[in-house]
């Protein structure tokens, strides 16, 4: 069994490509359970956020498997030329990879802690659908460990925690303050909730769009106001910044939609969707500035950030190391077991004929020999698994290779 994933993120595709193989939950969660039908996958789990789109599985070494054609053929995609977007990785180059990106030490912004939520939510959809497996599992789970005991630690993980703080610290970076400024949210989900409420916290006046059916069940951050989703048109006039962030494959502002609209200020568009929300001839007309979610990228890392790399590094290296002590002990674990029960034939063999000639009833020779049997397996457990806690995993799965040689014969 090997553990594979390939991926696509921000630093390798643009967010066309990206949005190419993005996945909502509901198409993930299907997506799932067809590769999990492929020959030769065990499991799976699929991540899919604004930034990246991931699809990790567990492989029988014995059939070969491409997750990037199996990937291709769940979007329907026949043009190969999307390939060299993609990065693969396996076993610990795939399994160090998962704990640095659970960190918030690969994302778009660094020490983010979205991406840890996003990581578990992944994991939850894939046991909802019966995907995932025992490694698959405990991976994402030792994964999500680790990123929480850094949100815990490290204090540059309490830093900006999501795109939109960014996208404010850009635009004040350019001069322009959000204090005051008239702002929409179209978008009551995760993102849209978090941009409302940051925005609400820089001092905006806040509205956030509703879809009619759930206005009146749906929550929106303290101090925003609300109005339903077919009205945007018609309040954008008074905006002077609009940040799009929903989960719908249609544009939520498209240029058919502007045609009757008069702006008398200039608009700032922000688009934090994946596909994206707003249509990018948008971002030509005059009066209107568009941002998306490879706008905001940061040139160098901040030197408070920089600082505590080092420590979550560490962090990251013991979680990873508890992960491979338990993936090798799972391997070799029903190897132990084999030359225990050997042994403790051997030892049954070799008192068999003093038992036999010992005077005593038979029905005290059979509780001596079961009595004899256990204390035979706590001896060799103890022997063996010592070993392991004194010598280094190497040279300890060559000592047990040893001990099975032993008993080949």
């Amino acid at each position: 069994m090997s553990i594979s994933m390939i991926g696509v993120d921000h630093n390798k595709a643009p967010i066309d490509i990206r949005a190419l193989f993005a996945f909502t939950k509901k198409n993930a969660g299907e997506a799932m359970e067809k590769l999990k039908e492929q020959k030769g996958i065990e499991g799976c789990i699929i991540l899919s956020t604004c930034n990246r789109l991931e699809v990790w599985a567990s492989l029988d070494d014995k059939e070969e498997v491409s997750l990037y054609d199996c990937l291709c053929q769940l979007k329907g995609i026949r043009d190969n030329s999307y390939r060299d977007y993609f990065v693969e990785r396996e076993d610990k180059e795939a399994v160090e990879h998962l704990f640095y990106l659970t960190s918030g030490l690969k994302s778009q912004i660094l020490g983010e802690d979205q991406i840890l939520t996003q990581v578990k939510d992944a994991l939850s959809l894939a046991r909802e659908h019966f995907t995932t497996d025992g490694v698959l599992e405990v991976l994402f789970r030792m994964a999500v460990t680790a990123g929480k005991k850094i949100k815990t630690e490290v204090p540059f993980s309490h830093g900006n925690p999501s795109v939109i703080h960014q996208a404010i610290q850009f635009l004040e970076n350019k001069g322009y303050r959000i204090q005051g400024k008239t702002c929409m949210v179209i978008g009551n989900g995760e993102m849209g909730k978090v941009a409302a409420q940051t925005l609400r916290e820089a001092g905006a006046d806040v509205t956030v769009t509703i879809r009619q059916y759930r206005s009146g069940v749906v929550n929106i951050p303290l101090g925003c106001k609300r109005i339903n989703y077919g009205e945007r048109m018609e309040y954008l006039p008074k905006c002077d910044l609009v940040v799009s962030a929903t989960a719908s494959p249609n544009y939520t502002l498209q240029e058919a939609l502007f045609e009757e609209v008069r702006l008398v200020k200039p608009l700032i568009l922000i688009d934090l969707a994946v596909p994206r929300d707003i249509e990018p001839k948008l971002g030509q007309r005059e009066g209107i500035t568009l941002y998306d979610m490879d706008s905001f990228r940061m040139d160098e890392t901040p030197k408070e950030l920089a600082q505590n790399l080092e420590a979550a590094g560490a962090i990251v290296c013991s979680q990873m190391e508890e992960f491979y002590q338990w993936l090798d002990g799972r391997d070799v674990i029903p190897r132990i077991q084999d030359i225990r029960e050997e042994a403790v034939n051997d030892l049954n063999l070799r008192i068999a004929k003093i038992l036999k000639s010992t005077p005593m009833e038979e029905h005290d020779r059979e509780t001596l020999l079961q009595a004899v049997d256990t204390a035979a397996g706590k001896v060799v457990n103890k022997l063996i698994f010592g070993l392991r806690d004194s010598l280094n995993q190497e040279v300890f799965l060559e000592c047990v290779k040893g001990l099975e040689k032993i008993y080949e014969e």
